[in-house]
């Protein structure tokens, strides 16, 4: 099997949720407890972090692992889901894994995974274990792909446990509760294991009170910590919560040994996308029109965003918007701009909404724009439009972005 052969195989033969949505959802841990045995139990051999939450938890995985990297530690990233390659989900001190690993972890087991209906996830997860184990990798950190309690990720024992915020999203999953969803996410403590929280909420802080008091499990809420935050490249007002989180996660590895100064600090948190090769954070494509994409696609995501976009200065504003079908659309109206011109488009995914449903929600709404028959399109047809003084936004999803970035 060539690199396309195995990705196709992987990406059509079994369920992924990005792509498919609720149908490729197992909570359960069982296939994965199975294959991390049939791998000889690769989480064992390495040391981790394991983060989860509903907004922020890409950027703030991107941060620790580049912070970790300053400092000179060889470090494993595992994250969800990848913008343009496959394998930009696993990477070591930034570089993703190798064509051959894919291959071969595949070739090597796909007996295994094919007689035990293995998920996408599932399986890789278990190719980013390892490979985090082969290569030996001095820590990793784990991004949760959804939830957390069931989360194919939720088999590692982690030197910290960081849950970034807690927010309306994979409701049909999750629970339709603020304090179910945080139930769900918290299912990351372990026993004697520090866990950070990012942000203090009232509906959810006694959630994981609770759930930090059963597990013996030192709990700090790093907006009640951290007062001052340091610059960084990733770009967006909205990331001083995440650098507050971040910091507050880099006192608790220190605690557990881990040598890391305020230089690899400063220095890990302005080279994040140097170090770590991460996209589609308030990423500017270009300056005139300026051009500005976030992958950002729910409510909480949306309106931390939505507000920055509101500061920048130009005479008109185009924002190419496409969505994925299971998503409230009907929530996020609210949070975006009328005075604007929309450019409605579908990603090219099962999961995507049709443009003109889309566009049609948004008219009854009050909104003023025209559906397109892509993303590029909708693109191309935003930037003919504007003058080098306007601004495009492109969002709404994270597979509008990747068609894009």
């Amino acid at each position: 099997m060539t690199y396309q052969d195995t990705l196709d195989w992987m990406f059509s033969q079994l369920p992924m949720y990005q792509r498919q949505g609720k149908s490729a959802f197992r909570k359960d841990l069982s296939n994965t407890l199975k294959l991390a045995e049939h791998l000889n139990f690769p989480e064992r051999y390495f040391k981790s972090v394991h983060v989860a939450g509903t907004n922020g938890k890409g950027s703030t995985s991107h941060m620790l692992a580049s912070i970790l990297q300053e400092a000179g530690y060889k470090v494993g990233l595992y994250t969800s889901p990848h913008l343009k390659d496959f394998r930009e989900r696993i990477k070591i001190n930034g570089r993703v894994v190798s064509k051959q690993f894919v291959i071969g972890f595949i070739k090597r087991n796909k007996s295994f995974l094919e007689s035990n209906s293995l998920s996408f996830f599932e399986m890789t997860v278990g190719m980013a274990f390892d490979y985090f184990s082969k290569e030996k990798v001095d820590i990793a950190i784990v991004e949760v792909g959804l939830g957390g309690r069931l989360d194919s990720t939720n088999i590692i024992t982690p030197e910290v446990s960081v849950i970034t915020n807690i927010g309306f999203d994979h409701m049909q999953f999750l629970g339709n509760t603020l304090e179910d969803i945080a139930f769900e996410k918290g299912g990351i403590i372990k026993p004697n294991i520090p866990v950070v929280i990012g942000e203090t909420q009232m509906e959810t802080q006694p959630i994981f009170k609770n759930l930090a008091s059963k597990n013996n499990s030192q709990i700090t809420f790093a907006d009640k910590e951290i007062k001052d935050v340091f610059e960084s490249d990733l770009k967006g007002s909205y990331q001083e919560k995440n650098i507050k989180t971040v910091l507050q996660s880099i006192n608790k590895i220190q605690e557990r040994g881990f040598k890391i100064s305020q230089i690899h600090i400063k220095k890990g948190l302005l080279k994040v996308v140097d170090n770590t090769g991460l996209m589609g954070r308030w990423q500017i494509l270009l300056q005139n029109p300026k051009v500005i994409c976030d992958t950002a696609h729910n409510k909480e995501g949306l309106s931390y965003v939505m507000k920055q976009l509101l500061d920048e200065t130009y005479n008109s504003l185009h924002i190419v918007f496409g969505v994925v079908n299971d998503k409230d659309v009907t929530s996020v109206l609210p949070l975006l701009p009328k005075k604007a011109t929309y450019y409605f488009c579908k990603p090219d995914i099962p999961r995507g909404l049709d443009a003109k449903e889309l566009k049609q929600i948004f008219s009854d709404a009050g909104f003023n724009g025209n559906a397109y028959t892509s993303v590029k399109e909708a693109y191309k047809a935003a930037k003919n439009n504007a003058n080098e003084n306007d601004c495009i936004y492109i969002g709404g999803s994270t597979f509008v972005v990747a068609e894009i970035v």
